[in-house]
This record gives structure tokens, sequence and C-alpha cells, in this order.
């Protein structure tokens, strides 16, 4: 571009010089890399812009939303994240697995977490029975002083080593009771089918005795 007067009009080629066939070649190369890199749906939004940079902006749209939508899209997961707890009986490698995906999608929308507050969170979302582990740590490490990958190895091996053999224990005493009441239940409808066929042998015999009896003549 050069300057007429208080106007800016595009220079000839001849009027070029050796930066201004840098920048033409640059911009050749950023348009040439764009249309390379997307999709054909893509290619045919964007084959109609004239510079680099409207392609850009074209793009961005699509794949980020306007600022009203991002927007929408931040309080959604925000909202997810609030309301994030663990399932009874979760695994943590789940659990983790879903707060992170929640987490990760608020991040490549330019919202972040200390590692403060994510373990905070975890910690406030575990179940009943991780509440003593919740409340050891607190007392004994402090949110501040563990990050958010050192809180689920922290987890992991409670869940391990103390957790699922508690866990273990108490399920096999669930399934012995019932297994005990099973028998109980059994011996007591053996015990009823004994005293029924008791009875009924008693029939028989007194049925007998009554027709080998003294045949009565009229």
């Amino acid at each position: 571009m050069k300057k007429v007067g208080d106007k800016l009009i595009p220079k000839t080629e001849d009027e070029f010089h050796a930066e201004d066939i840098k920048k033409v070649e640059n911009y050749a190369k950023a348009i040439n890399m764009l249309y390379c890199a997307v999709n054909l749906d893509d290619y045919r939004k964007i084959s109609c812009c004239s510079t680099a940079k409207e392609m850009w902006d074209k793009l961005e749209v699509t794949y980020e939303g306007t600022d009203q939508v991002r927007e929408a899209e931040i309080d959604f997961l925000t909202q997810e994240y609030e309301m994030f707890r663990m399932k009874e009986h979760e695994k943590i490698d789940d659990m983790f697995d879903r707060f992170s995906k929640i987490v990760n999608d608020l991040h490549a929308l330019k919202k972040t977490y200390t590692d403060r507050d994510l373990v905070r969170k975890i910690l406030r979302s575990l179940t009943s029975e991780w509440r003593s582990k919740a409340d050891a740590i607190y007392e004994s490490i402090g949110t501040s002083n563990v990050t958010i990958d050192g809180l689920r190895r922290n987890l992991k091996t409670y869940e391990s080593t103390i957790l699922n053999p508690s866990l273990n224990d108490q399920r096999k005493g669930i399934a012995l009771k019932a297994v005990k009441e099973s028998t109980m239940d059994d011996s007591s409808d053996d015990d009823e089918v004994k005293l029924v066929m008791k009875k009924f042998c008693k029939l028989l015999r007194k049925k007998e005795k009554v027709e080998d009896g003294p045949v009565c003549y009229g």
C-alpha cells in the first residue's frame, strides 16, 4: 500500500521493493498452509476470503464460536465442575478421567483452575467411604502442598492397599451370611418334609389296621 494524499491505495507490481515482495510471499504461504490444513467443508467456507486473516477469523468462529457461544459453553462446563461428585464404588482412575475431561474442556476455553482448587474440589467430591482418607490429607498434608497428580497417586495407593481389601472382606462376610441363611432355610424345609412324611406314614398304618380287623356279619 502507498499513501496518496490522505488515502492508502495499493501499489502496482512495478512499485514493489524487496520488503513488499517478501510480505506478498509470506501472505501466499499463510493462505496455502490454511488451504492444506482444512477439510473440504472448511475449504468451502474460506475459499471466498481474500486474506489469511479473514480465513483465520472464519475458522476461529467455526471451531471456537462467537464470544457469546463461548461464554455459554464456559457456564455449562463450570456448572458441571461445581456439581461434580464421585459415584458410589467408582474407581479412582474412572473418577479422575471424568473430572479431567471437564477441566481440559474448560482449559481449552481459557478458564483455568490452580492445583489447590482442583485438589480441594476432588477431596470434597469423594464418597463417604473415602471421608477418613480425605480428612487425613487435610490434616497431615494440606491442600497447598499437593498437586492434582500427587493426589491421584495418593488415592490410588489407598484404594489398592486399604480400601479394596476392606471392601472385599465386607463382601465376603455378606456372602457368607447369605449362604448360612440359605442353608438354614433349606434345613427348615427338610424338617417340614420329614414331618409331613411321618404323619402320612402314620395315617397309612391306621388305615391298614382298620382294613385287617375282624369281619363283622350282620
